[in-house]
């Protein structure tokens, strides 16, 4: 049986068609990547000082905060550091995968006005090369997603320098 040839014409056009959705796969790969260094430029966040004192340099990001990630109890996760939060804040959802225990009930004001959380505590709390032990937390039901609030509860034991973009946190 005899396959008739599709010609030059059509391979070529085939080429070309391959051609340009190679060109915007890479285009939108490239794009994510620009989009998610936008929202978090510290996601590749590496200690600065392994020497003396613990230290990390966050970059602000493009809305203004500092999102960096970091580990409970050995777990990944992501922290937005909320100097107005008075202990580190776990979303429900993220809480549970992480395993973490809920315990008194008790009231607190947020940005979104008065809710419930559950007192934690927080086995390891890491942010690159800063790590502290038993952190008290929050576990919160109403808090979407799973951004976790790196609140005054960790923030206490650390100095803060701010100089533009830069945010520095050393270990006392």
């Amino acid at each position: 049986m005899n396959i008739p040839d599709p010609g030059p014409r059509r391979t070529g056009r085939l080429m070309w068609f391959a051609a340009w959705l190679s060109l915007l796969v890479v285009l939108v790969l490239g794009f994510d990547q620009w989009l998610e260094h936008q929202y978090n430029p510290n996601r590749q966040l590496a200690a600065v000082n392994t020497e003396g004192p613990a230290e990390v340099v966050l970059q602000r990001n493009r809305a203004g905060h500092y999102v960096a990630p970091g580990l409970i109890n050995g777990q990944p996760v992501q922290f937005l550091v909320d100097t107005g939060a008075t202990r580190i804040s776990v979303p429900e959802d993220l809480a549970q995968r992480l395993g973490l225990k809920p315990g008194f009930a008790t009231r607190v004001t947020t940005a979104n006005g008065i809710a419930t959380v559950y007192d934690t505590r927080l086995h390891e709390v890491r942010l690159g090369s800063i790590l502290l032990r038993n952190v008290p937390g929050n576990i919160n039901p109403g808090m979407p997603g799973d951004m976790v609030l790196l609140g005054m509860s960790f923030i206490k034991d650390l100095e803060l320098v701010q100089r533009g973009d830069t945010l520095t946190l050393r270990l006392h």
